[in-house]
């Protein structure tokens, strides 16, 4: 699994991509950090490094890229997959 989220899964003979999507990054986000004692304020860049996630536009699953029966969810992305598989 990388910094952003994205996974593969193999399962027989078909591999699924997982893409954690978050299209807020960078607009109110929380931030992480240090909490400088001088300015009681948070500082770093820990939450932009590994946030877990990617924007929409950063998505590596797309018609051109290949992919097929591409599916946006908000449950759990395994169930998709149970569900393509099941067909």
């Amino acid at each position: 699994m990388s910094n952003t989220g994205r996974h593969f899964v193999k399962v027989k003979d078909r591999l699924f991509c997982v893409e954690p999507i978050d299209n807020s990054q960078g607009k109110n986000k929380r931030k992480f950090g240090d909490i400088n004692p001088a300015t009681k304020k948070v500082e770093g860049d820990y939450g932009n490094k590994y946030i877990g996630s990617i924007h929409e536009d950063d998505s590596i699953i797309k018609e051109e890229n290949g992919f097929k029966n591409i599916t946006l969810t908000n449950g759990n992305p395994y169930d998709v997959i149970d569900n393509l598989l099941n067909k």
